[in-house]
């Protein structure tokens, strides 16, 4: 039952994004080791400029 629940948890925060400063990490380290990652707020905050910038609508 216990590891049913942690897959669910899992599951739950990369559907709804929650772990995407975790996801960010494990790629930076990956593909950029030798650059230091954003902090947290600033990756949050990058994103929001990412999702909010430009034209969203035709009208």
């Amino acid at each position: 039952m216990r590891t049913w629940l942690t897959r669910l948890w899992r599951y739950l925060r990369e559907v709804s994004g929650d772990d995407a400063y975790e996801r960010y990490l494990k790629h930076h380290a990956e593909a950029h080791p030798d650059e230091p990652p954003l902090s947290c707020k600033a990756f949050y905050q990058r994103e929001l400029e990412r999702k909010w910038s430009g034209v969203k609508r035709c009208c």
